[in-house]
């Protein structure tokens, strides 16, 4: 629910399908996709998963373990880089590692905040934002991201908190974002336990790669 561009969905008939983006194409959530060396795209370290049109309760703990486990999977993969590591594309023509960690927080926070909306409003429309416009501002080059790890992980202490105390049925409220139409509860949450994995893998990839 960021930027769009690149996402691959496998059910015509869903009303995501013409949402091309990279953030939100998730991960083998379920069915434990892999990539053979030879085939790694690396915008995509993590490969790529349709949506799922309905979501078990049993799917739905098992992503809600992964938005859990998303702030320290991050912090990981970060973990002792030097400062000229950090100003380092992940991919050639990408961010930095710099710029994506800072963009998993910004990122989840409008995950979080369209989750509570779905829960509180009738069918609420949302807003997009420019995440390559936002990697771009000052913040992003002048904050630690120390800062940023921390303000992850108390957004997903909170967001937890609501994801855990929603009833089944409530995960179904819609909302509408102005390009994707409508969705629901239970997609944001889809594309979030996805998100975090995968920039994260951005960072490890990258660090295999180079020998760090």
């Amino acid at each position: 629910m960021v930027s769009r561009k690149g996402l691959t969905h496998t059910v015509p008939s869903h009303p995501i399908r013409n949402w091309i983006d990279e953030t939100v194409a998730i991960h083998a959530i379920v069915a434990g996709m892999t990539q053979t060396a030879a085939t790694v795209d690396l915008r995509y370290p993590t490969g790529k998963l349709a949506l799922l049109d309905s979501v078990t309760p049993d799917q739905r703990r098992q992503l809600i373990e992964k938005i859990r486990a998303a702030p320290s999977m991050l912090r990981s993969a970060v973990a002792g880089l030097t400062e000229a590591q950090l100003q380092t594309p992940y991919r050639p023509g990408g961010w930095t590692v710099r710029q994506v960690v800072h963009h998993v927080p910004d990122s989840h926070m409008n995950g979080y905040t369209r989750f509570k909306l779905a829960l509180t409003e009738d069918t609420p429309t949302i807003k997009t934002y420019e995440e390559d416009a936002w990697a771009q501002l000052a913040d992003v080059q002048r904050t630690p991201i120390d800062t940023s790890l921390r303000l992850l992980e108390l957004i997903h202490e909170r967001w937890i908190a609501v994801l855990e105390g929603t009833p089944e049925a409530a995960f179904a409220r819609p909302l509408v974002h102005p390009d994707m139409g409508r969705i629901t509860a239970d997609t944001v949450v889809q594309i979030y336990a996805w998100h975090g994995h995968h920039h994260a893998a951005h960072i490890t990839a990258l660090r295999s790669r180079e020998g760090w």
